[in-house]
């Protein structure tokens, strides 16, 4: 379960490793027939990742393909960089400040600049039975204080384009708590 928690919290959920399923997820949209996959289980069994691949690089040499620019990103490294991401400083004025920066973002620039990507875990770590050395069966989270005290994964994630990525970091540094901050509570630049 320790496993499985770091492999969630530092690999998965890495902040490029998620703007590039969203670059994926825009190719995608775009690529297939009317944005979606088919309800068609043949067609949809033969479509695997050889097809989607051979898709994507096939749109980054085509200018006017369906796709051209998330595939441009994914085939040619140039995915949106982390412009903000979840702080708990942040969190303490608004525990939605990851949306107030992307909202703020895409009012002050092109909204085609910016992704947000945020996600928090369900619950907690599962409790699962663990047979003892004397054949009884207690709780995992009774039985090890590290899987009963591992905090639940959250990620806020803003992203922006590489063309606005300065003049965008700049703005945000210079207006960060007025965004952040809710309305009606003391907004100071």
């Amino acid at each position: 379960m320790l496993a499985r928690y770091l492999m969630y919290s530092q690999v998965y959920f890495h902040h490029v490793r998620r703007i590039y399923d969203i670059h994926l997820m825009d190719f995608m949209r775009e690529w297939l027939p009317s944005g979606r996959f088919g309800t068609d289980v043949e067609q949809h069994l033969a479509m695997t990742d050889n097809e989607v691949t051979a898709g994507f690089l096939s749109a980054a040499r085509h200018p006017t393909a369906a796709g051209h620019e998330a595939a441009c990103r994914l085939v040619g490294r140039d995915h949106f960089r982390n412009i903000y991401e979840r702080n708990p400083d942040d969190l303490k004025l608004n525990p939605e400040a990851g949306s107030a920066v992307y909202e703020a973002l895409k009012e002050q620039f092109e909204e085609v600049d910016f992704r947000h990507d945020s996600y928090t875990q369900k619950s907690g770590t599962e409790d699962f039975p663990v047979l003892m050395r004397d054949d009884r069966v207690a709780s995992s989270a009774a039985v090890s204080s590290v899987l009963s005290s591992l905090p639940v994964v959250s990620i806020d994630y803003v992203f922006a384009a590489r063309s606005i990525f300065d003049k965008a970091k700049k703005w945000l540094s210079e207006n960060r708590k007025a965004i952040i901050t809710p309305k009606g509570e003391g907004n100071h630049g």
